[in-house]
């Protein structure tokens, strides 16, 4: 497997607050690897140290202790944020510039040259619908207007590397659909995009891996589907609809039975009442139509490692 292109190693932040110079562990002992190619998914409850850990990557925070790697090399190395693309939690917009000015200002701190600036503009307001809004000045700009151009800003110099910082906030749900076929586009182009967000549906939707943050420790990680799979909650059958006495075998190994015009769906416990069941179907003559596990959703896994952490005494932050 080839070097990680974000990686951290017992990365920790301690902040010392107020006049009795309290100490406040942000960040834990983080350990993250984060591969070409791949969309990961950061995330974590208000507080969880995602927009800390994400700071000491870009060089905006430092860490206490711990390192950490971009693209192979130190993370505060300045050639490796030329190939790095970025849009904070809380970015600051020049107002008074329109939306092609302010991307020709972010290409000409990467010394782009004019002709590729010209077009790198173009495909990128293409892309987050902000076309017909080049020449308007962003003070006029909606929330999600600004969040889509700040968006463009972290693409425009076409980074190996893409960090972005919620950058589902403040959009509703066709600009959160086009941001989403955004980071799938620069996943298809070989780019690796990491990001937090509290919308864990959309984590769920386009992310390879994801790893989970309570009060500064990673709790969990690994490929979503890996995480959801063994969180079966129960198994839909549906089939032609059921009478008699197959009807009554269903029953008996079902925990509901609902008929939907011409068709039954059972609902069994799990994967091996479902094998029993289709097996008796198919003894009946009967037609499958679909088989249909339900999982935990990544929200649901997320709710419930976090309280085991807290209860565990995983999380404790004073320090």
């Amino acid at each position: 497997m080839s070097e990680p292109v974000i990686r951290t190693e017992r990365l920790r932040k301690v902040y010392v607050t107020g006049l009795l110079r309290k100490r406040y562990v942000a960040l834990d002992g983080l350990d993250l690897e984060v591969h070409r190619g791949e969309v990961f998914g950061f995330i974590g409850h208000n507080g969880a140290g995602k927009t800390t850990a994400i700071k000491i990557l870009m060089g905006l925070n430092f860490a206490t202790s711990g390192r950490a790697f971009l693209l192979g090399r130190p993370h505060d190395d300045p050639e490796v944020k030329a190939r790095v693309g970025f849009l904070p939690e809380r970015p600051y917009f020049y107002e008074y510039l329109t939306a092609a000015e302010f991307l020709d200002f972010y290409g000409r701190l990467f010394k782009l040259p004019a002709p590729l600036r010209r077009r790198r503009i173009d495909e990128l307001l293409r892309a987050v619908d902000l076309e017909g809004a080049r020449d308007t000045q962003l003070r006029r700009f909606s929330k999600g207007m600004l969040q889509r151009v700040g968006v463009a800003q972290a693409l425009i110099n076409d980074p190996d590397l893409v960090v972005l910082d919620e950058p589902m906030s403040g959009l509703d749900p066709m600009g959160r659909s086009l941001i989403r076929d955004v980071i799938a586009g620069l996943k298809a182009a070989g780019k690796t995009v990491f990001f937090s967000t509290h919308i864990l549906s959309d984590v769920e939707a386009i992310c390879d891996r994801v790893a989970m943050l309570a009060r500064g420790r990673l709790i969990e990680s690994g490929r979503v589907e890996d995480l959801l799979a063994p969180r079966t909650r129960y198994v839909e059958v549906q089939a032609d609809r059921l009478e008699g006495a197959a009807l009554e075998r269903a029953g008996a190994l079902a925990t509901a039975v609902e008929h939907r015009a011409a068709r039954t769906l059972v609902r069994v416990a799990d994967g091996s009442a479902a094998q029993a069941l289709l097996r008796l179907l198919l003894e009946a003559g009967v037609t499958v139509h679909e088989v249909a596990p339900r999982r935990e959703t990544l929200e649901e896994l997320f709710v419930a490692e976090a309280r085991a952490a807290a209860a565990g005494g995983r999380t404790g932050r004073a320090a």
